[in-house]
């Protein structure tokens, strides 16, 4: 953070002196000899810190605090006096200074406090972060895509968000089921209220009825207390169960009851409570299948399966790794002290190669190690390989099998990419990082076009290639 410090005060010598020591520290320091010269910068070039002092001749300085709260309330304020009176510092201080220096005052307080007013900047900017963090946390910012499959899952998230219909989710482990019931909840009109997330296959079964409806006191062995279930604590909002399909039978018909009725009767008890929650289930077991095999109710299952959304795997959308990778990097970086920058073209190539069984939670982990490992700013192969990318380390290598020239190894690389991306020319150039023009002359260049292939017309400058 460039820490910029503003001085207000008409005594120049003084003025000049408290600039000399903080410059010396290495803030970037101001100097204003009134207030309302201060006032008029501070409307573009806000400080972070402002240090003035209390006795001035156009606007003293409680009243430049005073108006700095009101106008810029995240500035910092220390106040500087040759009249330290108690009662001018406690004035000071109830208007909103930070501190109160008495002059003739030591370098070495001045940079002390100086330093310390800056420390309570960072925390209040952390705060704005988290803040903000949080607020965005759980929204379609979350899931990240730019491929035709996920435009397409972002619209039904938007179109289906503030709806109160049950939504059945569906696809891989490790694509991204619970991030879409979360982007769900906190896009619609629920997000205000719980948003409760149970894994059905975490918990055995003859604790889940309790988990689920809650229980009362003395109704089995270790029911001490009364216990809300998780129905009730999502009350209003949303109740998230992953891993539906696991469910047994008996659970099944009990939570189709609650579906039915929207009320829920807690375990041993004889009350039954109404309930205002959204159902979002999600599994990667074919729930059609296992209701053809006596495994899944049919009736659960069609009450469920109002609102299907299916989350496509990491292999249906090769033209979202790289925007993945660039946003794992920047979080895992950030949050280890690292110096990553980026990835190295090869590296990217075995990431490419790879088929993704684990989806965006393998790559994700394969990332936050290769950050972690690597030793330079930008991420190697080898690093790559290291994380046991079993299937992609023998493409890459059959690609480099005899040794070929750049030429050959740039169609190789081509053609691979070309064949992931199920020959979509668009996305393809988007994974390769051409302009499509220039996949188009590539392809031309290595005898990879059909005869009545017309060469693409694009708007704008192409990139260099």
């Amino acid at each position: 953070m460039n820490k910029r410090i503003a001085i207000v005060d008409d005594d120049l010598e003084m003025g000049r002196i408290v600039t000399e020591i903080l410059a010396s520290e290495g803030f970037q320091v101001s100097r204003f000899s009134s207030a309302s010269e201060g006032l008029v910068k501070f409307k573009s070039d806000c400080p972070h810190v402002l240090i003035t002092d209390y006795k001035m001749k156009d606007i003293d300085g409680l009243m430049l605090l005073k108006k700095m709260r009101v106008d810029h309330p995240e500035v910092i304020t220390i106040m500087m006096t040759s009249f330290g009176s108690v009662e001018m510092a406690i004035e000071s201080m109830k208007a909103g200074a930070y501190h109160v220096l008495v002059k003739p005052f030591k370098s070495e307080e001045l940079i002390l406090q100086v330093k310390r007013a800056f420390e309570n900047v960072n925390l209040r900017q952390e705060n704005v972060n988290l803040r903000q963090q949080l607020n965005k946390s759980f929204n379609l910012d979350t899931i990240i895509g730019k491929s035709a499959p996920m435009l397409s899952l972002f619209e039904l998230i938007r179109l289906v968000a503030s709806a109160s219909a049950n939504v059945l989710i569906s696809g891989e482990s490790g694509s991204g089921k619970e991030l879409v019931a979360r982007a769900l909840h906190y896009t619609g009109n629920r997000k205000k209220k719980p948003f409760i997330a149970l894994n059905c296959s975490a918990i055995p079964e003859h604790l889940l009825e309790s988990e689920l409806f809650g229980h009362v006191k003395g109704s089995f062995t270790g029911a001490i207390n009364d216990k809300l279930g998780l129905f009730e604590e999502a009350n209003g909002g949303t109740l998230f169960l992953d891993e539906i399909g696991d469910l047994s039978l008996t659970l099944q018909a009990k939570l189709l009851r609650v579906v039915q009725d929207k009320q829920i009767r807690p375990v041993g008890g004889c009350e039954l409570r109404q309930i205002d929650v959204r159902l979002v289930s999600a599994t990667h077991r074919n729930l059609a299948h296992l209701v053809t095999q006596g495994q899944f109710r049919e009736d659960l299952f069609y009450r469920l399966n109002v609102i299907p959304i299916r989350v496509p795997s990491l292999r249906e959308r090769p033209e979202d790794i790289a925007l993945l990778v660039e946003t794992f990097i920047a979080k895992f970086a950030a949050q280890n002290d690292s110096k990553i920058k980026g990835i190295k073209a090869d590296a990217m190539a075995v990431l490419m190669a790879h088929p993704w069984p684990g989806n965006v939670r393998e790559l994700e982990n394969v990332i936050e190690r290769a950050v972690i490992l690597s030793r330079g700013t930008f991420i190697e192969k080898e690093v790559i390989l290291e994380s046991a990318l079993t299937e992609a380390r023998q493409t890459v290598d059959q690609i480099l099998l005899d040794r070929p020239t750049l030429e050959k190894l740039e169609e190789r690389y081509i053609k691979m990419i070309l064949s992931q991306a199920e020959n979509k020319k668009e996305v393809a150039a988007k994974i390769l990082g051409i302009s499509r023009r220039t996949l188009y002359r590539k392809e031309q260049l290595y005898g990879m076009l059909s005869g009545d292939e017309a060469e693409p017309i694009e708007e704008g400058l192409e990139m260099a290639n």
